[in-house]
């Protein structure tokens, strides 16, 4: 087998497929990078994004070729957590194993993507997963506080036996409040009269008074002449 003739028509095949994902960084040892993305970051930016590396060996396709997962550190083109990279390369190594002594890159970025795509799907069902939960706490507090206590027969007894008590007292307060209202209205002159016995004794005190008026008898003197009754009811006629 003509190992380089073989990863030469590899390499062109590859280029034809991903024309702008895949970068070639060197032909000795022939070593490239191919982004694989989901359909969510294509569209919206939220989703996985991994740079996968590949270099052949000299050997290659008889032997696997070395895989790496860029990190996030060095090239924002992958998002995943350094033990995500981790168990990607474990799963792409794996399925070089299993396609030895033919090309395979495009298997393995196909392996990749889907991994990628499992993986987001996975994370999309834990966060909902999540979010449900947390939406079902809420609305069992939410129920559990407009619930209240439930009612038996014995707190039935206990509240409305302190509910008699409290109206038995807000009863009292109220007819003491109108008792006192009674009380205090004003009264009549008949009512001060009859209560008040120091008005009975009134008209003996006016007459045991201990000085007499003096009367001036000449005020009447002139009275004599004044023909008072006969003469205004003749003049009336």
């Amino acid at each position: 087998m003509d190992y380089a003739e073989e990863q030469q028509s590899e390499l062109e095949a590859l280029e034809a497929i991903y024309p702008s994902e895949y970068t070639i960084l060197s032909d000795d040892p022939v070593s490239f990078t191919i982004i694989t993305r989901t359909a969510e970051f294509e569209d919206t930016g939220d989703g996985y994004t991994a740079l996968l590396k590949f270099t052949f060996t000299p050997k290659y396709p008889e032997e696997i070729p070395e895989i790496e997962v860029v990190p996030s550190e060095e090239d924002d083109q992958t998002n995943l957590e350094p033990e995500e990279c981790e168990d990607l390369v474990r799963v792409l190594a794996e399925q070089a194993e299993e396609n030895t002594g033919m090309a395979m890159v495009f298997t393995l970025v196909s392996a990749a993507l889907e991994w990628l795509n499992e993986r987001w799907d996975a994370s999309i069902q834990e966060k909902e997963a999540a979010e449900e939960k947390k939406r079902m706490q809420e609305e069992e507090e939410e129920h559990k506080r407009f619930e209240g206590t439930r009612v038996t027969i014995q707190t039935f007894i206990e509240w409305k036996t302190k509910f008699d008590a409290e109206m038995a007292i807000l009863r009292r307060k109220d007819f003491d409040i109108k008792e006192k209202e009674t009380t205090n209205k004003k009264l009549t002159g008949r009512e001060l009269f009859m209560c008040d016995k120091t008005l009975n004794d009134s008209d003996l005190t006016f007459d045991e008074g201990d000085d007499a008026v003096p009367i001036d008898e000449s005020l009447f003197e002139d009275m004599e002449d004044l023909d008072i009754g006969e003469d205004d009811g003749e003049d009336e006629d």
